[in-house]
């Protein structure tokens, strides 16, 4: 999955714009504007709730075109979120993508690497259409220390997984191998235990796994910082409980693709296993790391959204369209992000916080979740 989706020549998100109705596949930002709107109201309300720190970044984890965060600053603009001091910080690895979030965000393109400081963290720096300062990292660790508000919308389904098949031996990986006979990839077990089934809980009962260490240890990497510099996390995938088995698939053209057939030119992804992820975010590598956070969730995007008043925010664009065939759409994506048999219960919400937050939480539990 790392490989063809990340290759520096000819990884799937590293040359091209996979998003949209002309890609391979929608998001939720794509489809209309009260999603990031809404999120950007839950940012403000759980900021405003730890007291307003300042200075504080806003981070996004693989931002796609950089719809929802153009959305949830736009927000932040009408509530003169701008004359706070904050900055916004994109993790993005595709030289590609960061040029279209850069068109989408900021005023002007400039300061390419080779403008910054040797020593520079992030790889590209501009200014927001709103003034606040816009910079591109590799990778979370390079991330400033500071207050931060963690987003990750459709970024922890397309980190690699490992398959574990339960046998009478025990857990066997299943591998990609090449069939040299027919120059196909295909399908094999390993002959013996792997490394990744050191993953297993004990307690588990299922026979078929999707294990992804690379995003149990992203999801730590937030908590930690979410606990020694402050801040909150919110993940939004479409994933479960710990309780599926295989999910594994391609997309190409908004269509099931078979992952091994002309790897490079679908995307690839598997469903996000949300108890892992709370897990590994409340369960810190070492008593000296951080202590364990606090999780809320998962949700179903449609509680989410409801409870955050989409369909108020739907009835106020309606009073003001004045074409039907916008007032349509306002409804059909409407229906898209909600519609339980759509988006609406295949999407999850997860938030993170840090333990120092344990009493007023209990008081004002985060909205959205309750």
């Amino acid at each position: 999955m790392k490989e063809v989706l990340t290759n520096p020549s000819a990884g799937y998100y590293m040359s091209k714009d996979v998003f949209g109705e002309k890609g391979d596949f929608i998001t939720s930002p794509e489809i209309s504007q009260m999603f990031g709107e809404l999120i950007a109201i839950w940012l403000m309300n759980e900021w405003t709730k730890c007291g307003k720190p300042t200075p504080f970044q806003i981070v996004e984890l693989g931002p796609g075109r950089g719809t929802l965060m153009s959305d949830v600053l736009r927000v932040f603009s009408k509530f003169k979120m701008a004359e706070s001091d904050f900055s916004v910080s994109l993790v993005e690895v595709s030289p590609y993508l960061s040029q279209i979030q850069e068109k989408c965000l900021c005023k002007t393109q400039n300061e390419k690497i080779s403008e910054l400081p040797i020593d520079s963290q992030h790889y590209k720096e501009s200014k927001s259409l709103y003034g606040s300062p816009v910079r591109w990292y590799n990778h979370i660790s390079d991330l400033p220390r500071t207050f931060t508000l963690f987003l990750a919308h459709e970024f922890f389904d397309a980190l690699p997984i490992h398959k574990l098949v339960k046998v009478d031996q025990g857990w066997r990986e299943v591998l990609i191998d090449l069939n040299r006979e027919e120059s196909t990839l295909r399908y094999v077990l390993s002959r013996e235990r792997t490394p990744a089934s050191l993953y297993c809980r004990e307690n588990e009962v299922r026979k078929d796994l999707e294990i992804s260490p690379q995003s149990s240890v992203m999801i730590q990497v937030m908590a930690s910082r979410i606990h020694q510099d402050g801040g909150i996390g919110l993940v939004i995938d479409y994933g479960h409980e710990g309780d599926k088995t295989d999910t594994f698939r391609g997309f190409k053209n908004h269509k099931l693709h078979d992952p091994l057939v002309e790897p490079g030119t679908a995307d690839l992804t598997a469903d996000v296993d949300f108890s892992a992820l709370k897990w590994a975010a409340t369960h810190p590598k070492s008593v000296e790391d951080w202590k364990a956070n606090l999780t809320f969730g998962t949700v179903d995007q449609k509680d989410f959204l409801t409870r955050m008043g989409i369909n108020m925010r739907l009835e106020k664009l309606l009073a003001s369209c004045r074409n039907e065939k916008l007032a349509n759409d306002l409804k059909s994506a409407h229906r898209m992000l909600t519609d339980p048999i759509e988006m609406g219960s295949k999407f999850k919400f997860l938030a993170l916080y840090p333990a120092v937050m344990e009493k007023i939480l209990l008081k004002y539990p985060p909205p959205g979740f309750s």
